[in-house]
């Protein structure tokens, strides 16, 4: 049961760490297209609001 609970824990991580990636990767994009980035980045964006949902560490 610990060993469960410790592998739940690691996939908690992990999803949460993808997400502060895509996090990152969508700053850089917002920086570099400036006025644009709404156009260009709403697909990052759209990831990352997927990803947040189900990345929350429990």
């Amino acid at each position: 049961k610990l060993q469960e609970r410790e592998e739940h824990i690691r996939e908690s991580w992990v999803r949460a760490m993808e997400a502060r990636l895509v996090r990152e990767e969508l700053e850089k994009c917002q920086k570099a297209e400036g006025v644009n980035h709404y156009e260009n980045c709403k697909w990052l964006s759209e990831k990352y609001l997927t990803m947040l949902k189900d990345s929350q560490v429990r």
